[in-house]
């Protein structure tokens, strides 16, 4: 086991640089710099080749490159060009609210996809499949920031249920941080649920119909002993497969969530970031983004071992 870690560890790190090359340049194709946008109508040549100056910017791209690698290496991620804090430091304040978003939204998915997959599986050509089967289409299709556009109008404004925007941190109480958490949570967790509850479906469809199954149900078994004792345990890979891809995309895709509800995490941070040129502050979000995901999809590989022990690495 130790030496499958230390092999994906190792087969991480290229994919690692290819993504920062990819963050670095891509960032640098977005219209206007740092100093163009900051100075706005009082931009002069002189000026913007001062703040260029100063920041390093007037410097060829491979070097401006290189040097950001270093400091990635060391450690430092460099400063803010708007607050002049560390990046470090602004990732990892924001990280909490990321985290908690993405875990909620997860916990949703589980709690809510994957019993509704088993039962519409189990009622498979009946009428809760198909209602499930809708149900599923409906998560999928629907954007989320329509959803939570909605949410907002419904539940915040006309009946005053949950605050409309805003973070309300642990420290202040459960009740209080679940509250400012819920609305996002299910606008962000809407379209994994319907995924999950899809894949779930089709993976106990498939539990279902092998020969062990069949000769379970010739023995006796039906309903849910027969799905919690040879169904479940069977279909675990492939759910968990599904739950580290989505965890990774929740961490990218809470930008939008984020940004309606108020929310201080590490989406609105990159958008900040993107309207105002601030360059290291975006490459280390998308960078600590792509970390997260890379981690997530490991954790999710070692826990097959659990779920399947005929699994060897």
């Amino acid at each position: 086991m130790i030496r499958y870690i230390i092999k994906r560890i190792l087969g991480i790190l290229p994919v690692l640089l290819g993504i920062s090359i990819v963050v670095f340049f891509a960032v640098r194709l977005i219209p206007g710099d740092y100093a163009t946008i900051t100075l706005g109508t009082q931009y002069t040549e002189e000026a913007a080749a001062l703040l260029r100056e100063k920041y390093g910017l007037d410097q060829p791209l491979v070097y401006q490159y290189l040097l950001w690698l270093k400091g990635i290496l060391t450690g430092d991620f460099g400063f803010s060009y708007i607050s002049n804090q560390p990046v470090l430091s602004l990732l990892i304040s924001r990280l909490p609210v990321t985290l908690e978003l993405t875990v909620l939204s997860l916990l949703m998915a589980v709690l809510v996809g994957v019993p509704m997959g088993y039962w519409a599986a189990c009622k498979r050509n009946k009428l809760p499949d198909s209602l499930v089967t809708v149900t599923g289409l409906l998560g999928i299709s629907i954007p989320n920031f329509w959803l939570g556009t909605m949410m907002i109008l419904l539940f915040s404004l006309k009946w005053k249920w949950f605050p409309s925007g805003g973070f309300t941190p642990l420290s202040d109480g459960l009740g209080a941080n679940l509250r400012s958490m819920a609305l996002p949570a299910v606008a962000l967790g809407m379209a994994v649920s319907a995924v999950v509850m899809r894949s779930s479906r089709s993976a106990m469809i498939e539990v279902t119909d092998q020969e062990y199954m069949k000769m379970a149900k010739a023995k006796g078994l039906s309903g849910i002993p027969l799905i919690t004792r040879h169904g479940v345990k069977n279909t675990l890979v492939n759910v968990l497969t599904i739950l580290g891809l989505q965890a990774g995309s929740l961490l990218g895709g809470s930008v939008v969530i984020e940004q309606i509800f108020s929310l201080p995490g590490i989406g609105s941070l990159a958008l900040q970031s993107i309207n105002n040129r601030d360059y290291l502050v975006l490459q280390g979000t998308v960078l600590f983004i792509a970390v997260m995901f890379v981690l997530i999809n490991l954790i999710v590989d070692l826990l097959y071992c659990i779920v399947n022990p005929q699994i060897r690495y």
